[in-house]
Formats: structure tokens, sequence, C-alpha cells
């Protein structure tokens, strides 16, 4: 992915929408910046992986916890294994 954007007043950057997106980069992130042979490197430095930033979505961590529920209820049974998990979708 190349993008271009423009130095503005003050040293500030845009960084274009399609990168902060493939970078799951948000407002507030912080972000390393490094020099290299010339080259200025941006990385974003988010407490949480951004490849597993998914999982601490709040949407996901709600799925996390009913399913946490539904199991401590009983309404669920844990992970089955290769006979149980064909007998689920048999019955599909």
């Amino acid at each position: 992915m190349t993008s271009q954007t423009v130095l503005r007043s003050k040293g500030q950057l845009t960084i274009p929408a399609d990168v902060r997106e493939a970078t799951q980069l948000e407002e507030g992130d912080p972000v390393k910046i490094e020099v290299k042979d010339g080259a200025i490197i941006l990385r974003p430095c988010k407490i949480v992986d951004a490849s597993q930033a998914w999982f601490w979505t709040a949407e996901w961590q709600d799925n996390v916890r009913r399913s946490l529920e539904e199991l401590s209820s009983g309404e669920t049974s844990g992970p089955l294994d290769e006979d149980g998990f064909r007998t689920v979708l048999d019955k599909s």
C-alpha cells in the first residue's frame, strides 16, 4: 500500500484514512517515529498488538462474556471432540 500526504505547518501530517484503517490506528494512539537510512518510519504503538485488536472490541468482548455465562449456567457445553461436533452438525 502506498499513500501520500502533505506536511503542514508545525510539522503536522494527516495519515490517510486507508493507512489508518489498515493499521487499526485510532485517534489518541501513540505512534513511534524512527529515522532509518533517510526514511521516516511510523509504527503504531498499541498496548494490544494491532493484529489482535479485534479481540478487544466491545462487540467481541460482549460475545466472550455471553459465552462464558452460557458455559457457567450449563446452557451450553465446552469445546466438542470430533464426534460431538458431527452430532451437532447432523442435528442442524
